[in-house]
């Protein structure tokens, strides 16, 4: 072997050797490199040389009109090595106004500092859109040229573009719409080295072809087409794979406990007066002003989000409207139904003509339907999916000497419900629908069967195939008179109200939690008479509140029966540390069978009601307002007889109270009078 050709073979194996040690490392990151911030975080670019523009409820930046502060180094993004990747997108997102035809402007490029030949870069005119890059194998500074026809860019809206290379294969795809693809004659190069250059931003380092629009999001995502991460989207003309944080939230800074601009900035705004109009993504960023001297509204595209406002206190309660019903009235439910409007759904002692749902129209509520009823106790509103439901708790026997409880399903062509399902039940007093991990559950509160008490309560689980609800569960209750759900971060619970065992009122009601797949104890409240509970949450603080109606023992002597319906009720709040509901506040009621909490601008209110006193069922309702350590003081004391359910409601004609008699056929709606 000769000398030389040990040699070669050495430097081989020298090779060889080193390519077994070392990894492979790309000249870039595989992460979106966002080149507008980094443009300005290069040394001596800064946010004042550029002006910050909202338009169209999007902010992005009107650059400078010097070329030379739009630039950085490329050793920046290419830190491992000095090639450019040969696969590849590019996402930019902006708004251009419009443009003279033949006019070029540059959104950036690649540039080399010594010979100023532009490697790479983009460009458009009034109806194209053009790609360029320098290629080895060409001589002179000759570049190849890929050219996107028929694209409309310059009508001052904001686009969102991505330029997706790989191989012989440039692609094109416009606020997510088909993509465009153009297949070149040689592939794009495997070596663009990028050794001496810079990237500028907006141009290709002269005045001329300067950008004059604003550019929101310029990225280039090494190795990968960014279509499919940022498309399908729901605005996709400003599609967003990354954008400088300042053009998220309006950037400040705080000097002297003063609160300044980072940097120039304008916004185009527009005030509406009068009634709330509409928003959507094309009122976003707009405001308006609420006539009534409420405050200053921003629209987010969604909603009409607060950002100076008035804030309403509770002045007084004043009378509203006066509603007849067929007779006394032992439960009320106020819902919603997109589209339609408010109802309101009387449970109706009397059988003929049994119980009546209103519609709440021209700021009253008028007679909507009849249903069928025997002795109704309660309604209970519920939607699964878009399907919306009324349960119904029948206390008697029908006609047919059934026990039966009804689901009716609301028909959205007839603009009625419908009964949909037959539950046989046990004197039901009350429904509670809830969802539990997108599960829907239905727990009927059974008071009893002929002269017994104690007896099981159930509840249902919907079945989605057979479309039905079925039984999931039975708990052992005394005299169910109401169920209450809630949930506390990851836990749901349900409590229910024991009324009366048969011998006594003064008994435990239970609190349920729900572990695996059933409600288990979680723990026991003594009450009396208990006919409702009600959670609530003030900031970070859980309450539940019991209605206690009558303390009441069989055999207990010369017991004066009309003081043993004056008696408290409790608010209890959860111990976090002890994970128990702990004694908050008593307070005097008067056989109460019902609370309601409700909210007036920051303020806390409960409404309690009182239905009998021992002599007589003209007694006064109560509502209550939250003032911090003192926890509930009185402050309006409402006239009511034989008052049995509160409801709570809001509609564009204010806010309003409602309330139902056990003792005589008339409704009566409040309404808040506020500051």
């Amino acid at each position: 072997m000769s000398a030389l050709l040990l040699v070669c073979v050495l430097l081989v194996l020298s090779k060889t050797k080193t390519i077994e040690v070392q990894s492979w490392t790309p000249c870039t990151d595989l992460r979106p490199l966002d080149m507008l911030s980094e443009v300005f975080s290069s040394p001596g670019n800064s946010f004042n040389k550029v002006r910050m523009v909202q338009s169209q409820g999007a902010r992005g930046f009107r650059l400078s009109v010097f070329p030379h502060v739009l630039s950085f180094p490329s050793t920046r993004i290419f830190h491992n090595c000095h090639l450019f990747p040969e696969e590849f997108s590019i996402i930019i997102t902006l708004k251009v106004p419009n443009i003279p035809s033949k006019k070029n402007e540059y959104l950036f490029t690649m540039v080399t500092e010594r010979s100023k030949h532009v490697l790479l870069g983009i460009r458009y005119s009034e109806n194209k859109l053009h790609f360029l890059f320098w290629s080895p194998e060409h001589s002179n500074g000759l570049k190849t040229k890929v050219t996107f026809r028929g694209i409309l860019l310059a009508d001052n809206q904001w686009h969102t573009l991505v330029l997706a290379v790989s191989g012989n294969s440039v692609s094109l795809t416009i606020d997510c719409s088909v993509p465009v693809e153009i297949v070149l004659d040689k592939p794009f190069p495997v070596s663009l080295n990028t050794t001496g250059s810079s990237i500028y931003v907006g141009s290709r380092r002269r005045r001329k072809g300067f950008f004059s629009g604003l550019m929101r999001q310029l990225v280039l995502l090494p190795g990968s087409d960014a279509t499919t991460t940022i498309c399908p989207n729901a605005r996709p003309r400003l599609a967003e794979l990354s954008i400088p944080e300042v053009l998220k939230e309006l950037p400040v800074k705080t000097e002297d406990s003063e609160v300044h601009l980072m940097y120039p900035y304008e916004a185009d705004m527009k005030v509406t007066l009068g009634q709330q109009p509409p928003c959507t993504d094309s009122e976003m960023s707009q405001f308006w002003i609420d006539t009534s001297l409420k405050g200053l509204f921003l629209c987010n595209g969604v909603k009409w989000i607060t950002v100076l406002e008035r804030k309403e206190r509770l002045d007084y309660v004043e009378e509203y409207q006066n509603l007849a019903t067929t007779s006394e009235t032992m439960g009320l439910e106020i819902f919603h139904i997109p589209g339609v409007g408010h109802f309101a759904v009387m449970a109706n002692r009397n059988n003929q003509p049994g119980s009546v749902l209103y519609k709440w129209s021209d700021g009253k509520f008028k007679v909507h339907q009849y249903f069928i009823t025997y002795q109704a106790q309660a309604w209970k509103h519920f939607t699964i999916g878009k399907r919306i439901f009324l349960a119904l708790a029948n206390f008697e026997k029908n006609d047919d000497g059934e026990e039966l409880s009804i689901i009716y399903k609301w028909n959205p062509k007839k603009g009625k419900f419908l009964q949909y399902q037959k539950i046989r039940t046990y004197s039901a007093r009350d429904w509670e629908a809830f969802q539990i991990d997108g599960d829907t559950f239905l727990a009927v509160a059974n008071h009893r069967e002929g002269n017994n008490h104690n007896i099981n309560s159930v509840i249902y689980k919907w079945n989605s195939t057979t479309g039905l609800f079925e039984i999931n569960q039975t708990i052992p209750t005394s005299g169910a008179y109401d169920w209450e759900f809630f949930s506390i971060g990851p836990y749901s619970f349900l409590v229910v109200a024991n009324t009366f065992n048969g011998t006594s009122t003064n008994i435990q009601s239970h609190i349920y939690i729900f572990l695996g797949d059933t409600f288990r104890p979680f723990q026991s409240i003594m009450t009396f008479g208990a006919s409702d509970w009600e959670f609530f949450r003030i900031q970070d603080r859980f309450f539940l509140v019991v209605a206690n109606s009558h303390n009441y023992n069989i055999g207990a002597g010369t017991q004066e029966l009309k003081n043993s319906y004056v008696i408290n009720s409790t608010i209890y709040e959860l111990n976090i540390t002890g994970q128990v509901f702990v004694k908050f506040q008593d307070i005097l009621t008067y056989s109460a069978v019902d609370w309601e909490f409700f909210t007036v601008g920051e303020d806390y209110f409960l409404v309690v009601a009182n239905s009998f006193d021992g002599s007589s069922f003209a007694v006064n309702s109560v509502i209550y307002r939250w003032q911090g350590y003192e926890g509930f003081v009185a402050v309006h004391y409402l006239p009511t007889y034989g008052c049995r359910d509160w409801e709570a409601f809001n509609t564009s004609s204010g806010s309003f109270l409602m309330y139902s008699s056990a003792k005589e056929p008339t409704a009566r709606v409040l309404k808040l009078k506020t500051l």
